[in-house]
């Protein structure tokens, strides 16, 4: 059995990860009536073979019960363009009104997906994992969407920002 965490370490380690810059994507899935997403960093992949991902969710987020019921869900990589979509489904707005900014459509396997980002990975779940106030979902990605530039919307220390430009590196 592990020791809960002592309030300084927690804090501690949320500063760390104030520093840990991300890509921001919003997960969006649907329960047959109601369509669902969220903001998230806590998305990476996992493996090529066979392709997947995992997504980290919060047992209290609004996606969950349909997540933990199985539902296939989509990994919406933003744009830098997109920031006003994060913020929206981040809890500016609530419930059906997050899907009436940005171009939503629904997948071939009926879930929903942001027409216009970097990357849209349609998934149907293959695992899961729950720990402390999460579970994590794996991922077995299904379809693939490409759209624009590699233009990331990044989260570090708190804000909304995006990546500078590439530095290329000279071969050794």
């Amino acid at each position: 059995m592990t020791e809960p965490t002592s309030h300084p370490l927690r804090a501690d380690m949320l500063l760390a990860m104030r520093r840990l810059a991300r890509s921001v994507a919003v997960i969006s899935c649907n329960d047959g009536e109601r369509r669902y997403s969220m903001s998230a960093t806590a998305v990476d992949s996992l493996s090529t073979e066979p392709p997947s991902l995992l997504i980290c969710i919060n047992r209290t987020s609004s996606i969950f019960p349909p997540l933990d019921k199985g539902a296939a869900f989509c990994v919406n990589v933003l744009s830098a363009q997109h920031q006003h979509i994060a913020i929206d489904c981040s809890g500016r707005l609530k419930g059906e009104e997050r899907f009436t900014t940005g171009n939503w459509q629904t997948s071939d396997r009926g879930v929903p997906y942001l027409h216009d980002a970097q990357a849209s990975l349609v998934c149907s779940q293959d695992g899961r994992f729950d720990y402390g106030t999460h579970a994590i979902f794996i991922g077995r990605v299904e379809q693939v969407l490409i759209s624009g530039e590699v233009d990331p919307l990044v989260y570090v220390d708190g804000i909304y920002t995006t990546a500078a430009a590439p530095m290329r590196c000279a071969a050794v």
